[in-house]
């Protein structure tokens, strides 16, 4: 959040933001505001216009008993064209200013989206999923929302500028008291934002941290109602939407004045208009028709001029969201792992690499090692000893912190512990939007020993619902397999991957996976006898220092806490499937 910017600095601040929306689309904004400037050309005509049909028309009618039907005629014309052409300008400002507004919001979606998907993975783990579906709508919204009013508000300044003209040169002293007025207004709107932008910019941040709260509860409703945590979570939302309420309501209530002074001043305008216009009439300085003519003018202008005000108000706001859009749009992309890799189509290897979260966490140093094409390793190692960061940095998910690696990355598939489904198809879910035949995805779910699918209703196009809501644990780590052997990879990592089966099935998976895919590498984090047991070669991780590759009957002769380890996994019962 910006601080308090003066006027000058607030002013920039507003000519920037109009200027980096409409250069987006220039020309559907141009047009509109041509459109905009017909009207009010055309719009201050009118006023000219009823003068002298008051005087020509009108007034002898009733002075002199005299009808002109051609003056008539001229008159209906003149006026009925007058304002098909107003017509027409506001069609053209309107329609144009809503292409320009939402063609802009487009745009600006893309961008966000861009900035989104070309971050890599550790980026995304430093945002919140909710503060980031923000930025792409509601705030993109709030951006354009300054777009619709500004080119009428923009008519208006045209129309102020000729009508100050032509209320002058009728009488110089109404005219004079007049135009005093439209500073006064403008004076109202410029006081306004400056007390409202701040209440726009707190509501605005606070929304992201609201969506960001109701993602994060949505995502975790079974462990909210597991724990009976309903009431606490909703008490969590309750505060943090209060405080939306509470800027919200502050904005408004200063609106609210805001719109109270704007009628005000306005009214009583009027009224001195009126009664000083009948003196000047009554002494002959000005005609009947004169001050009809000057008191539309600038009725006609009154609410015009609250456009202004609308599109300042909107200005705070708009404001707001653009520049919590600039923060992401400008945010550095960070290196992609992947794009330091060293590619080749060998083995997988590890060269002189450190590995951990940042620079004052290191799991590993100076890690070399290599996985031959078409084996099996297993990676072992009491809970939080890095397995999991190891793995993901082999498939480029997290970065090395020093060396390099090497290996056919781009032919990588990696299936975490915790799977995502997204709440579509079974298909969609497996294929991943790339086109497989019926014999592909069939023989991927075989594979993953998830033929279950074809029992569910619509089988594999059975709607699972988001994230796999409606399937047991076993059943989402089975698709995911299904997923990542179906792109036939050159590197497949598990992640633990099978700790949600029963062993007999984890065992069934795994015998497939090295029989239907011989080219494959396999690397697999193990927590269980039976997967160390098909392994062809073990890397077990102890207290930062990684021992192997070996077999597992070397590690068993070689190191105690390799041994202890094993005696702790074979001592429990297996686990079922979890339900």
């Amino acid at each position: 959040m910006h601080g308090h910017p003066t006027s000058s600095g607030r002013f920039r601040r507003a000519t920037t933001l109009i200027r980096s929306l409409v250069a987006y689309h220039p020309g559907l904004f141009a047009i509109s505001m041509a459109g905009a400037a017909v009207f009010a050309v055309c719009t201050v005509g009118s006023s000219w216009l009823l003068r002298w049909i008051i005087d020509e028309v009108i007034i002898p009618r009733f002075d002199n008993d005299s009808f002109s039907v051609s003056q008539t005629l001229i008159a209906v014309g003149l006026l009925m064209g007058l304002s098909l052409i107003r017509a027409c300008g506001v069609i053209i400002r309107r329609s144009f200013a809503g292409r320009a507004q939402w063609r802009t919001a487009q745009s600006l979606t893309d961008e966000v989206v861009d900035v989104i998907v070309q971050q890599p993975p550790q980026w995304h783990r430093q945002q919140s999923p909710g503060d980031l579906l923000t930025r792409a709508g509601v705030d993109v919204e709030a951006s354009v929302a300054v777009m619709a009013p500004l080119p009428y508000a923009s008519s208006v300044i045209l129309m102020m500028a000729i009508a100050a003209v032509g209320l002058i040169s009728s009488d110089t002293a109404l005219g004079l008291a007049a135009t005093a007025v439209f500073p006064i207004l403008i004076g109202l709107n410029v006081l306004y934002q400056r007390r409202v932008d701040k209440w726009f910019d707190i509501a605005q941040g606070e929304l992201g941290v609201l969506s960001a709260a109701v993602h994060e509860s949505f995502e975790g409703v079974t462990v909210v109602k597991a724990f009976g945590a309903e009431n606490r979570e909703t008490e969590r939302l309750a505060i943090i939407a209060s405080r939306v309420q509470s800027a919200r309501i502050a904005a408004i209530r200063l609106r609210s004045l805001f719109e109270a002074a704007l009628d005000f001043v306005p009214n009583m305008t009027n009224i001195f208009l009126v009664v000083g216009g009948a003196f000047r009439v009554r002494s002959g300085d000005l005609s009947v028709g004169e001050l009809a003519s000057f008191i539309y003018m600038f009725t006609l202008l009154v609410f015009p001029l609250r456009l202004i005000g609308y599109a300042l108000s909107e200005m705070p706001r708009s404001q707001a969201g653009f520049d919590r859009i600039q923060n992401l749009r400008l945010s550095p992309v960070m290196s992609d792992p992947r794009a330091l890799f060293i590619h080749n189509n060998d083995e997988l290897a590890l060269h002189s690499a450190s590995i951990g979260y940042d620079v004052n966490n290191i799991l590993f140093e100076n890690v070399s090692a290599s996985f031959a094409p078409q084996s099996f390793t297993a990676i072992v190692g009491y809970t939080g000893c890095g397995k999991s960061t190891f793995v993901q940095s082999l498939a480029g998910i997290t970065p090395i912190l020093s060396g390099s690696i090497s290996g056919p990355s781009r032919l990588t598939s990696f299936v975490f512990q915790e799977p995502f489904l997204f709440g579509t198809s079974v298909r969609d879910n497996v294929c991943m939007g790339r086109e497989f035949s019926d014999g592909d995805l069939r023989w991927a779910l075989e594979i993953a020993e998830a033929d279950f699918v074809h029992e569910l209703p619509q089988g594999v196009d059975t709607i699972i619902g988001e994230r796999g809501v409606g399937l047991s644990g076993g059943q989402r780590q089975r698709i995911a397999l299904a997923r990542a052997v179906i792109q036939r990879p050159k590197i497949l990592i598990l992640d633990d991957t099978t700790s949600a089966l029963d062993p007999n099935t984890e065992a069934k998976v795994l015998r497939s996976i090295k029989l239907r895919l011989p080219d494959s590498t396999v690397i697999a984090v193990a927590s269980r006898p039976s997967l160390i047991a098909m392994a062809d070669q073990i890397m077990f991780f102890d207290q930062g220092v990684i021992y192997g590759p070996a077999t597992h009957i070397e590690l068993l002769v070689q190191n105690e806490a390799y041994r202890g380890l094993m005696q702790a996994y074979e001592s429990p019962a297996d686990s079922e499937e979890t339900p």
